[in-house]
């Protein structure tokens, strides 16, 4: 899934913002751009607002600043009310067939437990029974 990703957004350690967002990253794969960028930018926009972190902010600027991909949607400032801004679906398109995931975050750990709360681990997992199909026959073959 991660083919034709640019070598350096790879390496260690990975951010999964920059990588979906990246032009040379996910980004050109993903069918609902815009939609799947005004959702990750509205969650850093609240991670920030409740740490003030300014590593964040600086992230927050560089991927406001990413293009949006050729043949992309243009871009909107709010996720669709559809999903009412709970779960909005990646739509990745990967071997000629388009992938649409949720994602589930945990997050862990109590305030006074400084790294712990800061772990966090997002998982993806199928949103309708053909991407679950898909991604059965994909590691099966694998």
């Amino acid at each position: 899934m991660l083919e034709g990703i640019e070598a350096s957004l790879l390496r260690a350690p990975v951010n999964a913002l920059r990588l979906g967002l990246h032009p040379a990253g996910l980004a050109p794969r993903i069918a609902n751009f815009a939609e799947w960028r005004a959702h990750l930018l509205t969650r850093l926009r609240r991670q920030i607002d409740l740490t003030a972190d300014p590593v964040l902010v600086a992230l927050l600027g560089e991927l406001a600043d990413y293009p949006t991909p050729a043949g992309g949607q243009s871009d909107r400032l709010h996720p669709s009310l559809e999903y009412a801004d709970v779960v909005v679906p990646l739509k990745l398109v990967t071997d000629g067939e388009i992938l649409s995931l949720f994602s589930m975050t945990t997050v862990f750990g109590t305030p006074v437990d400084i790294t712990l709360s800061e772990l966090a681990i997002e998982s993806f997992l199928p949103a309708d029974a053909a991407t679950a199909e898909a991604l059965h026959r994909r590691a099966a073959a694998a």
